[in-house]
C-alpha cells in the first residue's frame, strides 16, 4: 500500500505561506546562498545543500522554494563549474551525481567541479505528487493518461502549475550560478536537460563558457514535436538499421510494424509506440533475445502469432514510478506550459483544443506518421496530457539561434526518445556547434553509452 502523503496543493500552499516572509537572499536582487551544507549521504566527495529561490521569478506570486543541490568538493577545480542537468522533465539530479561524475565522466571530474540539483518539482523532498498520472504514465512521454488523472493533477497544482515552466527553472539555474559565485559555467544537459541547457544559454549567453547537448530536444517547441511526428517516423529508419546488422533479418521491420499497428486498435498502437521507445533503454540493438527481441516480436505478430508481442507490451508497460525519481506531475505541468500544440499554446481555451486538434489531424498526410497512424499521434501522452489541462499563461518559446559559444551536440543513431533528426535540427541553430553521432547507441550517451566514443568526444571538447 502507498503511505499517506500531503497532496501537492497543500504542500505548495504551506511552502508559499511559510516562505512568504522570505529571507532577503531569496528575493529578486538579493544574493542567493547555499545553506545547510553537509556531506551527501552515501556519496563521498560531494556536499549537499539547499538553494532557496523565488517561487515566481516574475514577482507576481510571493513565496520561495527550497531546491536540493549537490556540489563536488573540489571547489578549486582548474576549469571551473560544470552544471549537469538531468531530463524528463521530472527527474531529480542530486542522487545521481556520483554515477555521472565519478563513474561515467571521471576524467572530466578531475578538471571541473560537478554541480547537480533537483530542479523545481523533482527529487525526494520536492517532487510534485499526482497519484493518477504517476500510476498511469510513470516516466513515459507516450503512455496515454485518462482525462480524470490529468484533471486531478491540474486541480492539485491549481494556479501554481505555470510556475513549473522551463522559464522558471532557467531562472533557478542563474540563482545557483550566483550562489556558487562564478561568472560562467559549462552547462551540460541530457534529454530534457538539453532543452533547459540551451534555453539557459539563450537567456544568459554571457554566463556560459561551453554547452553540451546530449540526446537533443530542440529548444524551440513546435506542434510537430508535441505530435511526436519525428519520433514516429524515425522508427522506420532505426528498426531497418538494426535489422541490417549481421545476421540480417531478411525482412522489413518497418513494414511489420505498420501492418501490426493497422491491424490492432489505436490504443494498442500507442502501447506499441511506447513499448519500442521504452525498449531502447534495455536493448539498443532491438534484437537481443534476452531483452525480448522487439523486432522479432513484431514479425511474429504479423505472421499471426502475437503472444510474444503481447508479452513484451505487458513486461514493458509504463506507470508506477516513484515520484521521487520521476515526477509525472512535474512532467505534465512543464510540458503543458512549455510546448506548442496543434491548438496553439497553453493559453488556448480548452473548449477550442479538440476541434483544432481534429482539424490538424485531418490535414496530416500518411507519410507524416508512418509506420504509425494519425490516431497514434493524437492519442499519445504528449497530446493527451495537455489537451484537457486548464488554460494558463504559456512559457516563452525562443525561435532564435543559440549564442556564439562552443556547443557540442551528441546523439545516438538508435535513439527514439530524442531521435537523431532533432539533434540535426538543433545543430543548425548553433553557430559554433558540432554534432557527434554515436553509431549503434540509443538515448543518453553520457549516462548509458556502452562504449566510449561519445564520452571521448565530450572529454576532447571540454579539455
Amino acid at each position: 500500500m502507498r503511505s499517506k502523503i500531503l497532496t501537492a496543493g497543500l504542500v505548495l500552499a504551506l511552502t508559499a505561506a511559510l516562505g512568504g516572509v522570505a529571507s532577503a537572499d531569496a528575493r529578486p536582487g538579493g544574493r542567493p546562498k547555499l545553506t545547510d551544507p553537509h556531506p551527501c549521504p552515501g556519496q563521498p566527495g560531494f556536499t549537499c545543500s539547499t538553494l532557496t529561490v523565488p517561487f515566481d521569478h516574475t514577482g507576481r506570486r510571493p513565496g520561495t522554494l527550497d531546491l536540493a543541490v549537490a556540489t563536488a568538493d573540489n571547489a578549486d577545480a582548474p576549469k571551473g563549474v560544470l552544471l549537469f542537468l538531468t531530463g524528463g522533465p521530472g527527474q531529480g539530479g542530486v542522487g545521481t551525481i556520483t554515477r555521472i561524475a565519478k563513474q561515467r565522466l571521471p576524467e572530466i571530474a578531475k578538471d571541473y567541479r560537478f554541480v547537480m540539483l533537483d530542479q523545481r518539482g523533482t527529487g525526494p523532498s520536492g517532487a510534485l505528487k499526482c497519484p493518477g498520472l504517476q500510476e498511469q504514465m510513470g516516466s513515459s512521454d507516450i503512455a496515454t493518461p485518462s482525462r480524470e488523472a490529468v484533471l486531478e493533477c491540474a486541480q492539485l497544482l491549481g494556479d501554481t502549475a505555470p510556475l513549473y515552466s522551463t522559464d522558471q527553472t532557467v531562472a533557478d539555474f542563474d540563482q545557483l550560478r550566483r550562489a556558487l559565485d562564478v561568472p560562467k559555467m559549462v552547462v551540460d544537459g541530457v534529454s530534457y536537460g538539453s532543452f533547459t541547457a540551451a534555453r539557459y544559454a539563450i537567456a544568459h549567453p554571457a554566463n556560459v563558457s561551453k554547452v553540451v547537448l546530449d540526446s537533443v530536444l530542440p529548444h524551440h517547441a513546435t506542434a510537430s514535436a508535441s505530435l511526436y511526428l519525428t519520433g514516429l517516423t524515425a522508427e522506420a529508419r532505426v528498426l531497418r538499421a538494426a535489422c541490417a546488422v549481421a545476421p540480417a533479418c531478411g525482412y522489413d521491420p518497418a513494414d511489420d510494424l505498420a501492418w501490426v499497428v493497422r491491424h490492432r486498435s489505436a490504443a494498442d498502437g500507442v502501447r506499441i509506440f511506447d513499448l519500442v521507445v521504452t525498449y531502447e533503454f534495455v536493448d539498443p540493438t532491438y534484437r537481443n533475445a534476452e531483452a525480448g527481441d522487439v523486432i522479432g516480436a513484431l514479425h511474429e505478430a504479423r505472421g499471426g502469432a502475437p503472444a510474444h508481442l503481447d508479452g513484451l507490451l505487458e513486461a514493458y508497460k509504463s506507470g508506477g514510478d516513484d515520484p521521487a525519481s520521476f515526477s509525472s506531475g512535474l512532467h505534465a505541468a512543464t510540458l503543458c506550459a512549455d510546448q506548442r500544440f496543434p491548438w496553439g499554446s497553453a493559453s488556448t481555451p480548452v473548449a477550442l483544443r479538440q476541434p483544432l486538434l481534429s482539424l490538424a489531424a485531418r490535414t496530416l498526410p500518411a507519410r507524416a506518421t508512418w509506420p504509425y497512424t494519425t490516431e497514434v499521434a493524437t492519442r499519445q501522452g504528449f497530446i493527451q496530457s495537455c489537451l484537457p489541462w486548464p488554460a494558463e499563461r504559456p512559457a516563452s518559446n525562443p525561435a532564435g539561434k543559440l549564442p556564439d559559444v562552443p556547443v557540442l551536440l551528441l546523439n545516438g543513431d538508435r535513439d527514439l526518445s530524442t531521435p537523431l533528426e532533432w539533434a540535426q535540427e538543433e545543430a543548425a541553430q548553433a553557430p559554433r556547434g558540432r554534432l557527434v553521432v554515436v553509431p549503434g547507441e540509443s538515448h543518453s550517451i553520457q549516462n548509458r553509452e556502452r562504449g566510449h566514443a561519445g564520452r571521448d568526444a565530450v572529454l576532447s571538447f571540454l579539455r
